[in-house]
């Protein structure tokens, strides 16, 4: 799901009737991948520092990896690349993080623009369960005040719900209730969702965290076929999964009294089978975490 809503948010449907004027290029046939660059960032949760100057590129085209035991950081440092972790109560960051080298925590950069350009999918599948599932894929138009014609809108529904592997499933069933869908249908309805605005990085936390192998198999096929369109950053415990898919892993980890850090990043074949950190060996191979 775009990281521009949560799970209480309401939209109120889009009239489909209402033909307006295409003023911005989000419909342009194919989003340019970025390059995703974070330079020192630390993150805290009122005094508690939950990640120390963590830096890692993530360049387009590319699946990059997050991996690590539970409470070692990744999560936040997901939700500090589009500006998430600022939304909690007693956050606070420090660090650059850098989409094509312009600065996403630029002040005059409004956070609804960076959480456009950098959408997320979460851990559990969330759409408006009362919006259908033609609705829920516009909604985020609606949220980024973007306009489309309403032949521009069905072309646009077809074109993600495609790349997000669902249109086959659900192309006579738009109207249907997002939320009567299956669970691995859900969160391809979220990646769909993310995709209508266009965003550059899409960051995913766990996709498959909630979803029986099947369904799990689908999203790890659209992940793939995605890298040609968008630069995809994900959080995964799950390290066959971190093999299949990703081009690239960074291996974070903190201690009882040091915050989470990297401690080592590279191609995710290098990791896997040659790694430079015995934690790392030892994590990937299950002998910890």
């Amino acid at each position: 799901m775009s990281a521009l809503y949560d799970d209480t948010t309401q939209i109120p449907p889009i009239p489909e009737q209402r033909v307006e004027r295409l003023v911005t290029a989000t419909h342009r046939a194919v989003a340019a991948p970025a390059s995703l660059s974070a330079r020192g960032i630390s993150a805290w949760f009122g005094d508690h520092q939950v990640l120390d100057d963590v830096s890692l590129e993530m360049p387009a085209h590319q699946v990059t990896a997050l991996i690590g035991p539970s409470g070692c950081g990744k999560s936040t440092f997901l939700r500090t690349l589009n500006r998430m972790h600022e939304l909690i109560k007693g956050a606070s960051f420090a660090g650059e993080v850098l989409l094509d080298g312009q600065d996403l925590y630029d002040p005059q950069l409004r956070m609804t623009e960076a959480r456009a350009r950098v959408g997320m999918v979460f851990q559990k599948p969330n759409p408006f369960p009362a919006m259908s599932i033609y609705e829920n894929v516009l909604s985020g138009l609606k949220m980024t005040g973007k306009r489309a014609s309403l032949g521009e809108k069905d072309d646009l529904v077809e074109e993600v719900l495609t790349k997000a592997g669902l249109w086959s499933e659900v192309s006579a069933r738009l109207r249907e209730p997002g939320g009567a869908l299956s669970g691995g249908q859900q969160q391809r309805l979220c990646i769909a969702r993310s995709l209508a605005v266009r965003p550059d990085v899409l960051l995913m936390d766990e996709p498959c965290s909630a979803l029986d192998p099947t369904s799990t198999n689908r999203i790890e096929e659209t992940i793939r076929e995605l890298r040609a369109d968008v630069t995809i950053v994900i959080v995964t415990h799950n390290m066959g999964q971190a093999q299949r898919v990703s081009d690239q892993c960074a291996f974070f980890l903190a201690t009882a009294t040091t915050p989470g850090q990297i401690v080592e990043s590279g191609p995710t074949t290098t990791l896997f089978e040659n790694p430079a950190d015995q934690r790392t060996d030892d994590y990937v191979n299950g002998r910890f975490g």
